[in-house]
């Protein structure tokens, strides 16, 4: 299936993933405009498998610890209209890419990857993960009137039009922040839907991760999820539309994000 967009920029978190990265290669579809790479401090040569793969990738360190905030470096150092989100694992299949493409062509604001729709499904899920999951998921529906049937999974994509609202940690702050987790998704939706955004759910198979060992920790990363959920509840209603934003919103957004690529911090960037 062919790309209905040419500007599309895939960010790529990873820690330790040189064994994994060739079948993320390997699923990648033809037409991708930008791959933004975002280690988490690798020693197994990571970066040199990611540069070897992809010679025009961004190769970038991100600023703290933790998915999210690698996740913060990527969308800041991203160029395209259209952001997508995968692991580097093997988990997520990158030939999917084109299905989240067209949901967002074809009018929504956020595709949301989900395992749990027609056709989705996952061959990496525990039984323990997948209760977690759903009782969280019920949560987040009852609070927020949403209808996800997939809470915690991370594979997504969106308009560039959507950073305002996601409102990612800034990249460029020292210290630790809410967000910088496993966390992450789960904001990320609540604050979509919370918005009004257009979400479609795209049905997605998680596999197994390849080679390595997961970072997740089903207790104490479930826990940050239900705090997030919590959390998200003080924070006040959008008031604006992000499809109404106007250019200098939307240009001093991208200013702030790109805080951490002008030289203002830590974040390295490379081109490979």
């Amino acid at each position: 299936m062919r790309l209905q967009h040419r500007d599309v920029t895939v960010v790529v978190p990873t820690r330790n993933e040189a064994k994994n990265l060739p079948y993320v290669a390997k699923r990648m579809p033809d037409g991708i405009a930008e791959i933004v790479v975002v280690d988490g401090g690798s020693t197994d040569g990571t970066l040199d498998v990611a540069a070897d793969l992809w010679p025009r990738a961004r190769l970038i360190q991100q600023t703290r610890k933790g998915k999210g905030n690698a996740l913060a470096c990527g969308f800041a150092a991203a160029r395209g209209e259209i952001i997508v989100m995968i692991d580097a694992d093997g988990s997520t299949d990158a030939a999917e890419i084109p299905d989240f493409v067209q949901a967002l062509c074809d009018g929504a604001d956020f595709a949301k990857g989900s395992r749990f729709t027609y056709r989705g499904g996952s061959s990496d899920i525990t039984r323990l993960r997948r209760l977690g999951n759903l009782g969280l998921n019920g949560i987040v529906n009852y609070l927020y009137e949403a209808q996800f049937t997939d809470l915690c999974y991370g594979y997504n994509a969106f308009w560039r039009h959507c950073l305002p609202v996601i409102d990612m940690p800034d990249p460029a702050l020292a210290d630790a922040q809410w967000g910088d987790g496993f966390e992450v998704e789960t904001l990320m939706n609540i604050r979509v839907a919370r918005a009004g955004l257009r979400i479609a759910e795209v049905a997605s198979y998680e596999r197994d991760r390849i080679h390595g060992e997961s970072n997740l920790n089903a207790i104490s990363d479930g826990i940050r999820v239900l705090r997030t959920i919590f959390d998200e509840r003080s924070i006040p209603e959008p008031v604006t539309s992000p499809r109404s934003a106007t250019p200098t919103r939307v240009a001093t957004v991208r200013a702030r994000l790109g805080r951490a690529i002008a030289g203002s911090d830590n974040l390295a960037l490379g081109a490979a």
